[in-house]
């Protein structure tokens, strides 16, 4: 079981396509009742973002970024993960949710 209160970011180049995707990714959580924060960010954002967060999704565009990315959320613990181009390029929120959630899963169950 995941935890309430989760906080997923995503991570693109400007913010803005992701924005779309985190919007849908909201709703689909309200239609789960999950309680969770979901938001879209800029990569130069990350730094101040990372810390309070609990999974980080990267777009595609700009999965290059993950390993930087990687090092920052290591300090913090938290998961990050590149979404999958059919689920980004269809901006599938519940797709996008799944990965989410099942990337605390993981965290959870490891611990």
């Amino acid at each position: 079981m995941v935890e309430s209160d989760m906080r997923i970011i995503l991570c693109c180049g400007g913010g803005f396509s992701t924005s779309i995707l985190a919007k849908r990714m909201r709703a689909e959580a309200e239609t789960r009742g999950l309680d969770c924060t979901v938001e879209a960010f800029a990569e130069i954002e990350m730094n101040d973002q990372m810390q309070n967060c609990d999974v980080c999704l990267i777009g595609p565009q700009i999965s290059f970024y993950k390993d930087n990315l990687q090092k920052i959320a290591c300090k913090y613990g938290t998961q990050v993960a590149v979404i999958p181009n059919m689920i980004y390029g269809m901006m599938k929120g519940d797709e996008a949710l799944d990965q989410a959630l099942s990337l605390i899963s993981n965290e959870v169950n490891s611990d």
